[in-house]
């Protein structure tokens, strides 16, 4: 694949479809991308990743755990985080909609 276009709303539709919290919509060697959207008042799930990870907030407020620091985050927010470093979305105040993006450049 050479490039790709996608529209957000189409891609949260699809997420929505899939009645998983998370819908991947690319993968290539390098990198992998997905939305990831959680409720308001919603648990965070998820547990540390293999890959160096991207977030953009799209929507929501919320607040952002990783060891040794809470931060609070909205749209507009990017977001590093390192593999295997543990992290959450805490405090979900509105509903979260974020675009993700994992680095696979380790596994090759």
């Amino acid at each position: 694949m050479d490039f790709m276009v996608e529209e957000m709303s189409d891609l949260a539709t699809r997420r929505t479809r899939s009645g998983e919290d998370y819908l991947e919509f690319l993968k290539v060697p390098a990198l992998n991308a997905g939305v990831y959207e959680l409720a308001a008042g919603a648990d965070d799930p998820q547990t540390p990743h293999d890959e160096d990870e991207l977030y953009y907030v799209v929507v929501g407020r919320a607040v952002f755990r990783a060891p040794g620091a809470e931060r609070p985050v909205r749209p507009g927010s990017v977001i590093y985080v390192r593999a295997n470093v543990p992290h959450k979305f805490l405090k979900i105040d509105e509903d979260l909609r974020l675009l993700v993006f994992f680095s696979s450049w380790q596994k090759r």
